[in-house]
C-alpha cells in the first residue's frame, strides 16, 4: 500500500504537470481561436477562447489572396518530408553498419561520428554556403535537403539500438535464405519502430522549423520555406493579427499531427519474444 507521504507527493506532482500544461495551452488555444476572429474582434481586448463570429476569411486571405503563402508551405513540407526520410534511411543504415558489421576503419569513423557531435551546427553555416555556391545549389531543393540529409545525432542513437537488438532473430532470417540487406529492410527495419518514430519526429521538427539555413541558402521568395515566408509575412501584415494568427496556425498543425501521429511508436518500449 502507498504511504500518505507517496500520495502527497503524487498528489503534488499531478497539480504541478497541470498547471504547467495549462500555462502552455491557454497561449496555443488563444491563437487558435483568433485565427477564426475578426481583426476587430482580436483587438478589443476580451479574452474569449469561442470567437463570436466564426470566420474562415483569415484563412482564405492567406491562400488565396497571398499566392506565395501557399508555395511556401509546399516547399516546406516537401523539405521536410523528403529530408526525413533521407534521414531514417541513412541514419539508420548508418547505425546498423557500426553496430553489426566489421569492416576495416570502423572504430574510426565511429569516433568521427562523435567528433561532428561536438561541433556547433553554426561553425558549418559558412563552409556549406560556399559549397553550395559552387555546386550552383543555391535557391534549389537540394541545397536545402542535401546538407542535412544524416545526422550524427540519430546514427549514434540507430547505433545504440541495434547493439541490443537480439542476434538471435537476425541468425533466423539467414538461416531462411535472407540476404544482409534483406535481414536489414525486412526484419530489423520494421522492429525498430519506436526508434524510427523518435528520429522522425526531431528531424521532422528540425526541418520544419530551420530558419538560420533558408535564410543563407534562399533569396528567390518563391523558393522561401514558412519560416522565413512568414518572417516576411510578419512584416507585410503587422498589424492584423488574425492573418498572423492564421499562417501561424497554419505552420503550427503538421508538426501536432506528425507528433500525434507517431507518439504510440515513441513512447512505446519493444519486446522481442523470440521467433519461430
Amino acid at each position: 500500500m502507498e504511504t500518505r507521504a507517496k500520495k502527497f507527493g503524487r498528489i503534488i506532482l499531478y497539480i504541478i504537470l497541470t498547471s504547467y500544461a495549462i500555462v502552455t495551452l491557454v497561449p496555443f488555444l488563444w491563437a487558435l481561436s483568433s485565427s477564426f476572429k475578426s481583426l476587430e474582434e482580436i483587438v478589443s481586448g476580451t479574452l474569449n477562447f469561442i470567437p463570436r463570429d466564426f470566420t474562415l476569411d483569415n484563412y482564405r486571405e492567406i491562400f488565396i489572396r497571398q499566392p506565395l503563402f501557399a508555395r511556401w508551405l509546399f516547399n516546406s513540407v516537401f523539405i521536410a518530408v523528403v529530408g526525413t526520410g533521407l534521414n531514417v534511411l541513412f541514419n539508420s543504415m548508418a547505425g546498423y553498419a557500426l553496430a553489426r558489421l566489421t569492416f576495416p576503419g570502423k572504430k574510426s569513423v565511429f569516433i568521427l561520428v562523435l567528433v561532428v557531435l561536438m561541433i556547433p551546427g553554426q561553425v558549418t553555416l559558412i563552409p556549406n554556403y560556399l559549397i553550395l555556391r559552387d555546386l550552383g545549389w543555391l535557391n534549389s531543393y537540394q541545397g536545402m535537403i542535401v546538407p542535412g540529409m544524416v545526422n550524427a545525432t540519430f546514427i549514434f542513437m540507430m547505433r545504440q539500438f541495434f547493439i541490443n537488438f537480439p542476434k538471435e532473430l537476425e541468425e533466423s532470417a539467414e538461416l531462411d535464405g535472407l540476404s544482409r540487406i534483406g535481414t536489414f529492410f525486412k526484419i530489423v527495419l520494421p522492429l525498430a519502430k519506436p526508434a524510427i518514430a523518435a528520429q522522425i519526429i526531431f528531424v521532422f521538427m528540425g526541418f520544419w522549423n530551420n530558419f538560420m539555413q533558408p535564410l543563407i541558402v534562399l533569396s528567390d521568395p518563391q523558393m522561401f520555406t514558412l519560416p522565413l515566408g512568414l518572417n516576411s509575412f510578419k512584416g507585410q501584415y503587422i498589424s492584423f493579427w488574425n492573418y498572423i494568427m492564421a499562417a501561424s496556425m497554419v505552420f503550427t498543425l503538421p508538426v501536432l499531427l506528425i507528433y500525434a501521429f507517431f507518439n504510440r511508436y515513441f513512447i512505446k518500449g519493444i519486446t522481442f519474444t523470440g521467433s519461430k
